[in-house]
């Protein structure tokens, strides 16, 4: 009988003390990722910002400054950032899904490993861009490799080389 008593004892002390430990927020949700969500932005002016793992979402940033911005795993997700200026960001491990960059302005810009799927680069500049293992699709690859020129200053990639271009 007691040790009945001390097995109940214990699991009711263990399972007090398990409920008033308290959990992180971010182990199974995206607490620790800042969201834009449908932004539209009072300023256009995120120059030299650490947006690391930043989310816009149907974000409308047409002629946004981004220069020099950090952004790495940030996400664009259905954003327009039509004639934006992305001079030297670094968009390494960055999504852009059905994101318009149109006329953007991509020159210097570091983006390896990034996933820009269904997006539109129609008149953009990517002079000195590394763009070395990012996932793009291949009728846009030949519309960045109409302006596509040089090499990065800071990883020294060739940028046709880094989009494949013919």
């Amino acid at each position: 009988m007691r040790i009945v008593r001390y097995l109940v004892g214990l699991v009711v002390f263990l399972g007090l003390a398990i409920a008033a430990l308290p959990l992180s927020a971010e182990a199974a949700s995206s607490a620790a990722i800042r969201a834009l969500d449908d932004v539209q932005a009072v300023t256009k002016d995120f120059a030299g910002q650490n947006l690391v793992r930043a989310e816009f979402a149907n974000a409308r940033l047409e002629g946004a400054n981004f220069s020099g911005a950090d952004l790495r795993g940030a996400v664009f997700n259905g954003s327009s950032l039509k004639q934006a200026n992305l001079q030297g960001v670094d968009f390494s491990d960055g999504i852009a899904y059905i994101t318009d960059f149109s006329g953007a302005d991509l020159s210097n810009g570091i983006f390896t490993s990034a996933m820009m799927l269904k997006s539109f680069f129609k008149g953009a500049k990517a002079a000195n861009a590394d763009f070395s293992f990012a996932m793009i699709d291949r009728d846009q690859v030949l519309e960045l490799c109409k302006t596509a020129s040089g090499t990065n200053p800071v990883t020294g990639v060739d940028t046709r080389e880094s989009l494949g271009c013919p």
